[in-house]
């Protein structure tokens, strides 16, 4: 059965479900019947969509292999508002593609970029656990000169210190422990120990020099107390 003939089939179905539905006098098959009339809906857009693309590839053969392969965008800015985080994708000659083309999908803590056909390419990108929850729904896109701007609506106005909550981990991890009933000079010792063994030969032998001088102070020290 070809997609032409599916279709028919389905608006048959529609145009039936809807008969029956006026007739239904119980809720609990209107309930039904109104359960599979959405869901033919759905399959018939998807198949109305599908004939419409291949539609498109009868006209232009060659439109099939213009956007042949999909690259992944890497180079993003982000900043913030109050009431806004925002993705700036710079990607040249955006605006020149039809809008439906740029295609931006939000979750709670996600959001993903679709853009078809750009330069005979496909270009896409996710950020996946965001730092904290945004509302999908009042988060948008906005498509200016070379550029595609996500707006994601935070729930909250909490400042973002960084864009994912992996991003976060990696900069507390990079944090020097902090206990507050420890000796202050242990936290010095742990930080001039990293610094150490992090350092190059020059940066190794001004630390060693420092430790010398300071040890030799001390002991000049207590020698003169002992006097």
């Amino acid at each position: 059965m070809d997609l032409t003939e599916q279709i028919n089939q389905l608006e048959a179905d529609l145009q039936e479900l809807g008969s029956l539905l006026e007739k239904a006098e119980r809720k609990r098959v209107q309930e039904l019947l109104k359960q599979e009339q959405n869901k033919v809906e759905k399959e018939l857009a998807v198949k109305r969509q599908q004939k419409e693309k291949q539609a498109k590839r009868d006209a232009d053969p060659s439109a099939a292999s213009k956007a042949a392969y999909t690259v992944k965008i890497t180079n993003y800015a982000w900043d913030q508002s109050e009431k806004f985080v925002k993705i700036y994708l710079t990607l040249k000659d955006v605006h020149k593609i039809p809008s439906e083309n740029v295609e931006v999908n939000f979750t709670e803590k996600s959001f993903s970029v679709l853009i078809k056909d750009l330069n005979e390419k496909n270009h896409q990108m996710s950020i996946l656990n965001m730092l904290y929850p945004i509302d999908e729904k009042e988060s948008y896109k906005k498509i200016k000169t070379d550029m595609v701007l996500v707006m994601c609506k935070k729930k909250s106005t909490k400042k973002w210190e960084c864009l994912t909550t992996l991003e976060k981990q990696s900069k507390d991890k990079d944090k020097p422990s902090m206990d507050e009933n420890a000796d202050p000079s242990d936290g010095l010792m742990s930080m001039l120990k990293k610094i150490y063994s992090e350092g190059d030969d020059e940066m190794k032998r001004t630390i060693n020099k420092a430790w010398s001088e300071s040890q030799e102070k001390k002991i000049r020290g207590e020698d003169m107390m002992d006097f």
